[in-house]
C-alpha cells in the first residue's frame, strides 16, 4: 500500500470539513457525528461536549446555513497521522438571516476510516472585534 501524499491528506481533510458544514446545515446528525473520531469533542460556550451529546447540542442550536472557508491545515511532519487547522465560518440563521461569524480551531486524526475531526473549538468574532468562545452556559444549551 502506498503512503498518501500530502495533497491526498489535504483533500481528505477538506472533504471531512465540507461534510461537517453540509450535514449540520441539513440537520443530518448521523452524518455530522460521522466526521468525528469516536472520542471527538466540540467546545463552545464555556463547555466541551462529548460526541454522544452532539444530537442534543445541535437540536438546541439555531438552524441555518453554515458557510465555511478553506481551512489552513498544519501537519506535524514527524507524525503523518495528525494535523491541526483553523477554518473560518459564517453562520446565517434561517428565519431572520442574522449572521454569526468566527472560526473553528481543530485537531484531526487519520483513522482506519480516513481523516476525522478529533477536537473542534468555536471562536466567535463580535462586532466590537473581540474574539471569544461564547457565553458560558448560554440559555437553551445542554450541559456537557
Amino acid at each position: 500500500m502506498t503512503t498518501p501524499s500530502r495533497t491526498d491528506d489535504l483533500i481528505d481533510i477538506q472533504q471531512v470539513l465540507a461534510k461537517y458544514a453540509v450535514t449540520i446545515t441539513q440537520g443530518d446528525i448521523e452524518g455530522l457525528v460521522s466526521v468525528f473520531t469516536p472520542d471527538g469533542t466540540y467546545s463552545a460556550f464555556g463547555e466541551t461536549y462529548a460526541l454522544e451529546r452532539f444530537p442534543v447540542l445541535v437540536d438546541a442550536a439555531p438552524k441555518g446555513l453554515f458557510m465555511t472557508g478553506t481551512a489552513l491545515i498544519e501537519f506535524d511532519d514527524d507524525v503523518r497521522s495528525s494535523a491541526a487547522g483553523t477554518q473560518p465560518l459564517c453562520f446565517i440563521e434561517h428565519s431572520a438571516h442574522d449572521m454569526r461569524i468566527g472560526y473553528y480551531r481543530d485537531t484531526y486524526l487519520r483513522t482506519d476510516a480516513g481523516w476525522r475531526i478529533k477536537t473542534r473549538a468555536m471562536t466567535f468574532i463580535r462586532r466590537s472585534g473581540a474574539h471569544d468562545h461564547g457565553k458560558p452556559h448560554a440559555i437553551g444549551r445542554p450541559s456537557a
